[in-house]
């Protein structure tokens, strides 16, 4: 194995990162850099009055301020959704403009309304603090639980009665039909809980404009530098492409909070270029929260039917999702193609109809957040199912068995074709690892102890690496779903990766360079990968929904393939022999079944001197590859929790958590678990700890780390984590994806579990203290009424 793939090799960025030498946007700094505040609403809905910057520009060290009226007189264009969806009655979605900064309105809390630059981000602090902004409050919808109201405010006319689109997706009469005919109907109202993203390091640009040759450079904490540039050239006219380089350098998390195009990275390049210096913008914590797209809110009626036999017969999901102010990039297609498209679950459900209504209402715009659509699927699906299997008196995972998929490949209802997975070894080993034979005793144990126990169960498929870009097409996505990859090997051997994915986090430096190893036989410390800048490397779609690994190492297989190719026909020239008999092993490239072999070193230093080339073979050694997958992936596990409840303080403690997936081949286990990790406590988080709130006035009450709760370490188990191998047989290199798994299926487990300790469906997330204590108190009521 080496270092090639499946090795557990040590993250090559590591060395940087824990020393304290990695380099992020804000440890940029350019000469006669200047820094920007933004001034920024305090009400959710209000009419702009005026905006008075006198006093500002008395502060020591103003150098300039821009407002939406100079943005809109600069011809900058408004902020784009790049999914186009349609209603069921054919109409398009009512997707209402969003002005980078509008002169006249705002709609959230926190929305920008000038940006002030200074010589120090102090000054820019003061002046910005000095800006006087009048305006008219106006009534604010903050609740979109009644968007849909009759009556209710409206947050913009081009969507009466705050209707962005109302979608479908299934057969509704099959399913109808298959309700009106079961033996068994469970129902179930859901809520997903709106979450803030939080990575560690905030957003933040870097802008400067060279006047001379008309350029623009921004640096900034991008997960897809290249579809960034095509926005701000494209749809918001800063700058024309080839005028316009993006580098995201290293960045600190994203979570999908960092695929898009903010009014913040635009307004920072319209004022280096009118300002003709360079501008630093780095949001505070506060600014975060306010401004990052949230992710989930929804409110779901859930329908499950059954037959005598216990068979699923039919699934009926109706969905309102919250999108907040505006529509983001992906804000349309994650609560409808993200989202519908995984009700299947891993379940033999023959009919399946989801209807789901997207509304406006005056927060945060909602946009995909780890596992994009997914997560919520799959907490429909799983906790209706374990809701089936306690109103009806079986066991849990013995009517997930019976209504498992076993013959692949699968086409559910709900338009997604499945690829081969082995359901039943996932739970085998799920329930293995979980003791879950030794529960009842250690119930009966807390029980003793005057605590509540409970265990919960999650069955999760996911769909990653959006494609293939024909079909996205057709169902409404405004960019392809390729990856591209360049291979330079250099004349002594070593090697370039250029891959249009981007890390932020997930350890590409080190997987990236495994495949490399595993196919060439060179150390992985003679590969080096890069990223993150547009002048460097060819178009390229950035990573989000878990596509590094099937699309972005696809890519570089497909490059590989090409660059191999090569080498062999080179190799059997100097060797005098067929290129289909050359082997490459251990950094050498052998003649089959003789002694005779070349060093790697050795044939690529011919390849460059090309003194004795093949007919026809050009010098050098680089290759180029777009891969367009052919189907998602599908990773798909088993999760098990087990809880313990105090039910006198309400707290809920995670004793026990078990994750068994099926990511394909995994290239580093290191790395995956990780991920794996990283995304459990993330759905550990949404089920128990974390949820932004607004008040009347849409006001964000969950606006700091004070009132936001995010898991600390010794809120967490250790993690007990195994994997099912099926080898994914639509990509090259057989993998799947991991990223966004543990955020997918750890909430229905943890609530599942919950729910099970406290006997009662009646639970939303966060499952914080105060709402599991008064469940408690619910149900012992009944008890001491007898």
């Amino acid at each position: 194995m080496g270092e090639g793939i499946g090795a557990r090799v040590l993250r090559k960025e590591d060395q940087r990162f824990i020393t304290g030498k990695g380099r992020y946007t804000d440890d940029i700094s350019e000469r006669d850099m200047t820094h920007g505040v933004f001034v920024r609403s305090p009400h959710a809905h209000a009419r702009i009055r005026s905006i008075d910057a006198s006093e500002a520009k008395n502060v020591p060290g103003f150098v300039g301020i821009v407002t939406g009226q100079d943005l809109i007189d600069g011809a900058i264009g408004n902020i784009i959704c790049g999914w186009m969806i349609y209603s069921k009655d054919g109409s398009a979605m009512k997707a209402a403009p969003w002005k980078v900064m509008d002169p006249e309105i705002v709609r959230h809390v926190g929305q920008p309304v000038a940006f002030v630059v200074a010589e120090t981000r102090a000054a820019a602090v003061d002046a910005a603090e000095a800006v006087t902004v009048d305006y008219e409050e106006l009534p604010a919808l903050t609740n979109f639980h009644h968007a849909l109201d009759p009556g209710a405010v409206e947050v913009h006319p081009e969507a009466p009665g705050n209707l962005i689109c109302d979608w479908q997706l299934g057969d509704e009469a099959a399913t109808d039909d298959a309700f009106a005919k079961a033996a068994h109907v469970v129902e179930l109202d859901l809520e997903q809980n709106r979450l803030v993203p939080n990575a560690i390091e905030p957003r933040a640009a870097i802008a400067s404009y060279n006047v001379a040759e008309e350029h623009y450079t921004l640096n900034t904490t991008s997960q897809n530098p290249h579809v960034a540039r095509l926005c701000l050239s494209a749809f918001y006219n800063v700058a024309p492409e080839h005028k316009l380089r993006v580098i995201a350098p290293d960045v600190g998390g994203g979570f999908g909070s960092k695929i898009y195009i903010y009014p913040e990275e635009i307004t920072c390049l319209f004022a280096a270029r009118v300002l003709e210096r360079p501008v630093k913008w780095v949001a505070d914590r506060s600014e975060s929260f306010l401004t990052d797209a949230h992710g989930r809110d929804h409110k779901t009626k859930a329908k499950l039917a059954l037959d005598a036999d216990l068979k699923f017969t039919g699934l009926k999901v109706e969905t309102i999702a919250n999108i907040g102010a505006y529509m983001s990039l992906f804000s349309s297609a994650t609560p409808t193609y993200l989202y519908a498209t995984l009700l299947s679950g891993q379940y033999t459900t023959p009919n399946i109809y989801c209807n789901v209504k997207l509304v406006y209402s005056h927060t945060t715009p909602v946009d995909a957040y780890r596992g994009a659509g997914r997560p919520e699927a799959t907490f429909v699906v799983e906790r209706i199912v374990e809701a089936a299997a306690r109103k009806l008196g079986v066991d849990p995972i013995e009517l997930r068995r019976k209504n498992f998929i076993r013959e692949f490949p699968y086409q559910t209802p709900v338009l997604m074709a499945y690829d081969p997975t082995d359901f039943d070894a996932l739970v085998e080993k799920g329930l293995a690892h979980a003791d879950h034979a030794g529960f009842p005793a250690r119930r009966a144990e807390a029980e003793r102890r005057g605590k509540l126990r409970g265990m919960g169960f999650s069955c999760y498929i996911e769909a990653c690496g959006l494609a293939p870009s024909k079909a996205v097409g057709q169902l409404g996505g405004g960019v392809g779903q390729w990856e591209s990859a360049e291979v330079r090997v250099n004349p002594v051997g070593t090697i370039e990766i250029l891959t249009g994915s981007h890390s932020h986090g997930q350890g590409h430096e080190t997987t990236f360079a495994q495949v490399v190893a595993d196919r060439l036989g060179v150390p992985v410390g003679n590969v080096a990968i890069v990223h993150g800048d547009t002048d460097k490397i060819q178009f390229g779609m950035g990573s989000y929904g878990s596509r590094s690994g099937p699309v972005g190492m696809g890519a570089i297989a497909r490059a590989l393939d090409k660059v191999e190719a090569k080498a062999k026909v080179i190799a059997g020239h100097l060797m005098e022999a067929d290129p289909s008999d050359i082997v490459i092993e251990n950094g050498e490239l052998k003649v089959a079944g003789t002694d005779r072999k070349l060093g790697w070193h050795e044939m690529t230093l011919a390849a460059y001197t090309a003194h004795n080339l093949p007919d026809g073979i050009e010098p050098g050694l680089t290759e180029k590859a777009f891969y367009d997958p052919a189907n998602f992936t599908f990773p798909a596990g088993c999760f098990v929790c087990e809880v313990e409840i105090d039910p006198d303080t309400g707290i809920t403690r995670v004793v026990r958590f078990v994750a068994v997936d099926d990511f394909g081949v995994i290239v580093n286990p290191n790395v995956v678990e990780g991920q794996v990790h990283g995304g459990l406590a993330q759905g550990i988080g949404q089920a128990l700890y974390e949820g932004a709130y607004y008040d009347d006035a849409g006001q964000l009450l969950t606006g700091s780390y004070m009132d936001y709760c995010l898991p600390r370490a010794d809120d967490l188990p250790s993690f007990s984590l195994d994997h099912v191998e099926t080898p994914n047989p639509n990509n090259p290199l057989g993998v799947k994806g991991c990223g966004e798994a543990g955020a997918i299926g750890a909430p229905a487990a943890v609530i599942n579990a919950v729910t099970d300790a406290l006997r009662t469906e009646a639970m939303t997330m966060p499952a914080t203290p105060e709402k599991v204590w008064r469940a408690v108190q619910a149900m012992r009521a009944p008890i001491a009424a007898e």
